[in-house]
Formats: C-alpha cells, structure tokens, sequence
C-alpha cells in the first residue's frame, strides 16, 4: 500500500514551488521531479497546505482530509499519479463547499497533465 509522505524542510518545499504549477478554483498543485529520496520506496511525496485566510481550523481541515481522500482514491488507480514527482497541493476555499465527486476529475485531470509535462 502506498503512503503519503509529508515533505519536512522549507528548502524542500521551496524547490518544490519553482518547478510545474497547475491552478484552478479549487486547488493549486505544484510538482517538482523527486529531489530526495522517500523513506520508503513505494511513499508518495505530498503536503497538503492551507492559509490562514481562508476560514478556521475546521473548514481547513475538512478542505484538507477531504483532497486526502481523493489523493488515496487515486493511488488506487494504477498509474493515475506519477510517484516520481514531489507534490504540494494548496487548498481553496471553495472546495469547502465542492463534493468529492467533482473534485475527484479535476484532481485526476490535473495530476494526467503533470505526466504530459516531462
């Protein structure tokens, strides 16, 4: 089963922000070619972030367990995510109110375009 390892240092996440950049009005992803190695080989590198901004610890967390779950859901999808990438996925306030179900292609569609891009 693959898991979903959070990056740790700035200078990871700083790297990771120069590189390929996807937005739309649910999320931003950014995604860099894996510059350090996961602990364990089958780990997908991925941090979820929130601002502040957009409401409190409780709407930041349901916008953040909620891309989680399409993220795992995707994994289960063979070849859906490229685990060569590090990617960080910032959340919008608008997914708040969005359900899974469209989410769940934008999400897939985004990561599909990242694959396109070597």
């Amino acid at each position: 089963m693959v898991k979903l390892e959070s990056l740790k240092k700035s200078n990871q996440f700083r790297k990771a922000l120069k590189e390929k950049k996807i937005h739309t009005d649910y999320f931003s992803i950014f995604a860099a070619k894996n510059f350090f190695k996961a602990e364990h080989k089958d780990n997908l590198l991925i941090s979820f972030v929130m601002k502040k901004k957009i409401g409190n610890a409780v709407k930041r967390n349901r916008i953040r367990r909620k891309l989680k779950a399409i993220i795992q859901k995707l994994l289960k999808k063979r070849g859906a995510i490229n685990k060569d990438y590090t990617y960080i996925v910032f959340g919008k306030s608008k997914a708040y109110a969005q359900k899974q179900k469209v989410l769940l292609p934008l999400i897939e569609k985004s990561f599909s375009k990242f694959k396109k891009v070597k």
